[in-house]
């Protein structure tokens, strides 16, 4: 876009502009930044605070981490049909943006969530917890003495006196770590993260579709507006993800999850409060009565039970599924221990990935029959990118509390405060690829959008064999510097940056006209599918904690080493695959760039 054609489109939109825009924008970029502040302050805390504060299992952790993130990504579907046909766009989002406060708000009221245990030959210990800055170890009282528990990189751990002597060595499995929880915290928990679930199944469809409102299908303004507006996910992750952690270390986790709260509840005040700012625009649809929106508000509110089951679900099967895993009993076996939430997930993008080629194939014509394929096949592999970049929170978490060295200068980086990394380097690089690509493509040089994603596979894979060349460095503490983890994000956003951008672009460039809409739902499930994969991936990177903490740094690394350096090399093999693959694919894409 030219600045002429910018600047002429401006001058003939009659409303007041801000910065060559409608001034609609400004008050959806701010919502937009203060909705993602509380997103994703809420989520630099989730996996730790599930880890250390409830005292659960890794497996259960990722499980659960990877089962609420799916369903943030796959309600956005619900939502935005719920809003076209009764609620309209502008209810649906002040609805979305008031139970996803309530959501954070809820996780502030944690309490004494959980008691820690160590059991063994019959015998049931309390765990006492002691920290030093970054340093933790755990006590148990038995038989009148104080005993260290120290884990052994064989999995066995050994119960050690105040003067060093070992008095107990316990093989691996002859002992039991885990937490004793209150009940209604669970339930607590579980609750909020399902109101934050619907919330944004409201909410993020619908603003984005508001955005969309403010121009015309002609207005050359419209892609530069929404990459303004996007530019707000960015700036609010940049800033909570660096103050909610803090909060939570120097107050407890009620202050993190209350800053959320706070950004989330300024976000649903400016859009009740707009001061007309919004009119005509967002509004419930033509002949929906007043009744009906309320009866659907109900209806909408009447699936957060589900949604705690679902999670509930996936929480209390999660060892079984990872067990499963684990075993190689094969993908019947595998698919059978999985939560409902898995198996129906699994379900549907299956069919979906198959269906949908077979039925181009009836129905369309040949160029159409390819483009489809090409957009499947494309799909299929954003899949495998989200499913490694999505580490950052979990697995990338667990590795930077436990086997990461933070301290910068004598400042001590809060674990959750690692994944700033992301919003940094987008907010630096983003500008600088998009005039590569504009600089390549003058000189008809950019990359397919097979090669992108490519690209993209090579550069997640590299990005974990990045951190573990950076694990040979480690010192005698068992933890690597603080700028290896940093490199592995920046790879990352590279990553992200090559294929983010075109991912939607893509689906409805290639897609007959008649199912744009439906590829775009297995989109977005890809995307959930991604994040309920994702939590796979980090199960099996789960080490044994004792007190939320692992007892050996040595068998913590080798374990994240063992995963990072299969899943890396998995990527790369991936993406070589695609890149030999790209010219087909761009064949079948019969002219579209």
């Amino acid at each position: 876009m030219t600045d002429s054609a910018a600047s002429t489109s401006a001058l003939a939109d009659p409303r007041p502009q801000w910065f060559g825009h409608p001034a609609q924008l400004a008050r959806l970029f701010t919502t937009e930044m203060w909705e993602r502040f509380g997103y994703y302050g809420m989520r630099a805390l989730l996996t730790l605070y599930l880890a250390d504060h409830f005292l659960f299992s890794d497996t259960t952790t990722a499980g659960l981490y990877g089962a609420f993130t799916s369903l943030v990504y796959l309600t956005p579907l619900f939502g935005g049909l719920l809003a076209d046909r009764y609620l309209g766009n502008k209810r649906a989002v002040k609805l979305g943006a008031l139970l996803m406060a309530l959501g954070y708000l809820g996780l502030c009221f944690n309490g004494s969530a959980a008691t820690p245990y160590f059991a063994f030959e019959g015998n049931r210990y309390d765990v006492t917890v002691e920290a030093d800055g970054d340093i933790r170890r755990q006590f148990i009282g038995a038989d009148g003495l104080r005993l260290e528990i120290d884990g052994q990189p064989d999995g066995s751990v050994a119960l050690v006196d105040a003067g060093g002597a070992e008095r107990i060595r316990l093989a691996a499995g002859a002992f039991e770590a885990g937490g004793e929880r209150n009940p209604l915290f669970v339930t607590l928990m579980l609750m909020s993260l399902s109101l934050v679930v619907v919330g944004n199944g409201l909410f993020k469809p619908n603003i984005s579709a508001i955005v969309g409102a403010l121009y015309s299908p002609t207005d050359v303004r419209r892609d530069a507006g929404f990459t303004i507006f996007y530019m707000g996910i960015n700036l609010g992750s940049l800033i909570s993800t660096f103050f909610a952690p803090l909060l939570a270390v120097w107050f407890g986790w009620w202050a993190g999850f209350g800053l959320a709260a706070a950004g989330m509840f300024i976000a649903w005040a400016l859009f009740q409060f707009d001061g007309g700012r919004l009119n005509g625009y967002g509004e419930m649809p033509d002949g929906v009565a007043a009744r009906t929106g309320k009866l659907v508000v109900v209806a909408a509110l009447a699936t957060i039970p589900l949604f705690w089951f679902l999670l509930d679900n996936s929480m209390a099967n999660a060892e079984a599924a990872a067990a499963a895993a684990r075993s190689g009993a094969g993908i019947l076996a595998y698919l059978q221990s999985l939560p409902l939430l898995g198996r129906l997930l699994f379900l549907v993008f299956g069919a979906s990935v198959i269906g949908i080629p077979v039925w181009a194939w009836l129905k369309g014509t040949r160029e159409e029959f390819h483009k489809m394929v090409v957009a499947t096949i494309l799909i299929v592999f954003t899949v495998v990118f989200w499913t490694l970049f999505e580490q950052a929170g979990s697995s990338l978490t667990l590795f930077a509390d436990r086997n990461t060295d933070r301290e910068i200068g004598g400042y001590l980086m809060p674990a959750g405060q690692v994944q700033i990394f992301n919003p940094l380097f987008i907010v630096i690089i983003a500008p600088l690829f998009s005039m590569l690509w504009i600089a390549l493509g003058r000189r008809g040089l950019e990359p397919s959008t097979p090669v992108k994603f490519a690209i993209a596979l090579l550069l997640v894979g590299a990005g974990f064999l990045f951190l573990v060349f950076g694990t040979r460095f480690a010192g005698p503490d068992y933890k690597v510097g603080l700028g290896w983890i940093a490199g592995l994000y920046l790879i990352h956003t590279l990553g992200e940056l090559c294929l983010s951008p075109v991912g939607l672009s893509m689906v409805t460039k290639l897609a007959m006209a008649r199912v744009v809409a439906m590829m775009m739902g297995v989109f977005f499930l890809a995307s959930a599918m991604a994040q309920y994969v994702g939590g796979v991936v980090a199960q099996i990177a789960s080490v044994e904690t004792v007190g939320g903490s692992v007892t050996n740094l040595k068998l913590s690394l080798d374990t994240y080493v063992g995963v990072f350096t299969t899943i890396g090399w998995v990527a790369v093999g991936i993406g070589l695959f695609l890149l030999a693959l790209s010219p087909l694919l761009k064949r079948w894409m019969h002219g579209v760039n």
